[in-house]
């Protein structure tokens, strides 16, 4: 055993508990198992009362202390359906461990069909990053990631991207150069085939990602769960604003809920949570997306869960879902790309002026008002460049929009957004300063129409249980359906005007609910 591999695994896995430092004490029981087919597979390193035999395992009585938190990293030889490395991960999933690689990356690596869809966007970057690199001159090559490290510094950022992916503690990955660079292959890598130098390498990385897993705590108090919160710093139109993420972290501690702000960049240590709210624009095709896939897979609570996503995202869904159940909303049609002869017909049945659409615009955006057939034949052209579909509605003057803002079922408040001034919408991305956005009134749910509360939340029931905000009209005496939000604004002065912390308290709480729930298994 080399002396790095020495000092890199003594505070990780060490022979004493109290040589454990101070600062790597997570919040709460906590523990690190590593899991080998064969005891001779650790042999390089230390000896440690972490380490398991898959058979051992296998073998353990799941466990009666709930609270207790687990980190696996299966390190078997192999991951064949239905063999001890498929077997400990899967158990440790039943268990309620966080088990590296999952069930869900063993079954992906198995097939280039279900990996292969990850690759494209990777793919298109490998020819720059190897063109000053004496790779550049093979036909290819085989790299070993540990813990998504490698030495190949050009190959960095591509192999943190290929763990997040599929977090795996040793991938092998073949690299065959054509007309250009492609992966051609990903598979698990064994421990008891690495070399000495590897060894070195994979205790490297181990070391870090543990440190990752045993993070310093932040503060004195035991935590009983640790919430992410997603944002975006630079975005100009987030759901939630600093003052409001300040109160989420705020409220969070008097709950016994560490609230960690991440971002983009921390794809990777969505496992280190029980939880994760999404307060940065959502959108199917970038990475909040993912997160919310990933945060599902990983067995966590998450809002936005994906399939609000979908279903908030897309309009021409949600004009069908209102559709099906006779729930009110503006005339709408739905104009096809390969069917133009449509658009004077439907200029005549709508009238106008009417609002064009694409299925997922937010903030206003992809979202055009035309006044006659020609401005309804130039704006169709420019907006059909991004959607083989678009909505056509007919146009309703509202001086305000209600939002009634829904959490697992119930209204939890209330809010008038105006239109911005001399707009008639409530975002102007053409104005400047101030008028940008309409001015907005928060009212007590009780104090709100009737029957504007009861249609959101009608609305709002048919994509889930989560946290949605739901546009309506009043015109005359109906109530219209606009959209249903799945990333509502959550903002300190705005959506909090009435409620205060108790806004931010109903959100967290309703998270110990459903992580209460999962403890007790009613959910998963």
């Amino acid at each position: 055993m080399s002396s790095v591999q020495a000092n890199l695994c003594m505070p990780i896995f060490p022979r004493e508990p109290e040589s454990l430092p101070a600062a790597e004490v997570l919040k709460g029981p906590r523990e690190v198992l590593i899991i080998v087919e064969r005891k001779e597979d650790w042999s390089s390193y230390l000896p440690s009362e972490n380490m398991l035999t898959a058979r051992e395992y296998l073998e353990q009585s799941p466990s009666s202390d709930s609270g207790k938190r687990t980190q696996v990293i299966n390190l078997c030889r192999n991951f064949k359906y239905l063999g001890h490395g498929y077997y400990c991960s899967l158990l440790a999933e039943a268990r309620g461990h966080k088990v590296i690689p999952s069930v869900r990356t063993i079954s992906e690596l198995a097939r280039k069909s279900l990996y292969g869809l990850a690759l494209d966007d990777l793919e298109r970057s490998l020819d720059k990053a190897l063109a000053q690199h004496p790779c550049a001159d093979m036909e290819g090559f085989t790299l070993s990631l540990y813990f998504g490290k490698t030495d190949l510094t050009p190959l960095q950022d591509i192999a943190r991207q290929l763990f997040e992916a599929f977090p795996c503690p040793i991938l092998l990955v073949d690299f065959r150069k054509g007309d250009s660079w492609q992966i051609a292959g990903l598979r698990p890598g064994a421990l008891h085939k690495l070399r000495e130098q590897q060894e070195d390498q994979f205790a490297q990385a181990l070391d870090g990602f543990s440190r990752k897993v045993w993070r310093t705590p932040r503060s004195p108090q035991v935590m009983r769960y640790d919430l992410a919160i997603l944002h975006n710093p630079e975005e100009q139109l987030p759901p939630s604003n600093a003052r409001a993420l300040e109160n989420f972290v705020r409220v969070g501690k008097t709950l016994g809920i560490d609230v960690d702000l991440i971002e983009k960049k921390d794809y990777s240590r969505l496992a280190e949570y029980d939880a994760l709210l999404i307060r940065e624009t959502t959108s199917v095709d970038d990475h909040t997306y993912r997160f919310a896939k990933k945060a599902e897979s990983e067995g966590l609570i998450v809002m936005d869960d994906p399939n609000s996503i979908l279903r908030c995202t897309n309009k021409v869904y949600l004009t069908d879902l209102l559709r099906s159940q006779a729930l009110s909303m503006p005339a709408t049609e739905i104009l096809y790309r390969d069917n133009p002869q449509e658009l004077d017909k439907v200029g005549e049945r709508l009238g106008f002026p009417l609002v064009l659409k694409i299925p997922d615009g937010c903030f206003s955006r992809g979202v055009i008002k035309v006044e006659n057939p020609l401005q309804l034949r130039e704006a169709s052209a420019q907006l059909f460049e991004h959607s083989v579909l678009l909505l056509a509605q007919e146009f309703l003057f509202t001086e305000y929009d209600w939002r009634i803002g829904v959490l697992n079922r119930q209204p939890i408040f209330a809010c008038q957004y105006f239109m911005s001034k001399g707009h008639w919408q409530i975002v102007n991305h053409k104005a400047k300063g101030s008028e940008v956005i309409g001015e907005c009134r928060t009212v007590a749910i009780e104090d709100a129409p009737k029957e504007v509360v009861e249609l959101a939340v009608k609305t709002a029931n048919l994509i889930g249980d989560g946290l949605y905000g739901v546009d309506l009209k009043q015109v005359g005496g109906s109530v219209k359906v606009i959209e249903v939000n799945d990333n509502p604004n959550l903002d300190a002065g705005i959506e909090d005007g009435h409620l205060g912390d108790e806004l931010y308290r109903l959100v967290l709480e309703d998270f110990v609910r459903r992580l209460e729930l999962k403890r007790r298994g009613a959910i998963r």
